[in-house]
């Protein structure tokens, strides 16, 4: 069996951001049962020195739909002036960014394979072939902030585990 860029990116960044939505659906249930202020969730953080829930999941979007537009453009940036979206902007982010990747094709990121893609960042260009890129940077960073993210919300008492973070999985059918 032969695997994909598409198989090895984009259905992964589809099953966390899966996840994603429905962990952030979950805990907003909770908050509200629970008459805790969203808007003081989004500014959550696990550390002072760490960014906070709002930024986790505007990198969840950057690292994923924004990964696939570096490829495609040959250079990925962080993302500069994000706004301050509140709790059910940023679960739509999360909805767009998995709609926008389902509507992709899969040749529009495997014709990209063996190519070069430059992350610039503050004057620096670090090169990465397109392979190296998704998988040792995107990907990494994705999770990353998808975790932080599911770490956040629990620690402000949301109500799920594992199963919730892993999404769908993609099983073998019969």
């Amino acid at each position: 069996m032969t695997v994909s860029l598409y198989d090895l990116s984009v259905q992964n960044y589809l099953q966390t951001l899966g996840a994603v939505r429905g962990f952030l659906d979950k805990a907003q249930a909770h908050f509200r049962e629970n008459n805790l202020a969203l808007d003081e969730i989004v500014e959550t953080r696990l550390y002072a020195d760490m960014l906070p829930l709002r930024f986790q999941i505007q990198s969840v979007v950057h690292h994923s739909v924004g990964a696939i537009e570096g490829i495609r453009q040959g250079v990925f940036r962080p993302p500069h002036n994000l706004a301050s979206h509140n709790y059910q902007e940023l679960q739509g982010l999360v909805v767009d960014a998995h709609r926008t990747l389902q509507e992709l094709p899969p040749e529009a990121v495997n014709a990209r394979a063996g190519g070069d893609v430059i992350f610039e960042i503050r004057g620096t260009k670090v090169p990465f072939t397109t392979e190296g890129f998704l998988l040792s940077f995107s990907l990494p960073n994705f999770y990353f902030h998808a975790t932080t993210a599911y770490d956040i919300l629990r620690s402000k008492g949301a109500p799920f585990g594992k199963r919730d973070y892993l999404g769908r999985m993609r099983l073998k059918s019969s």
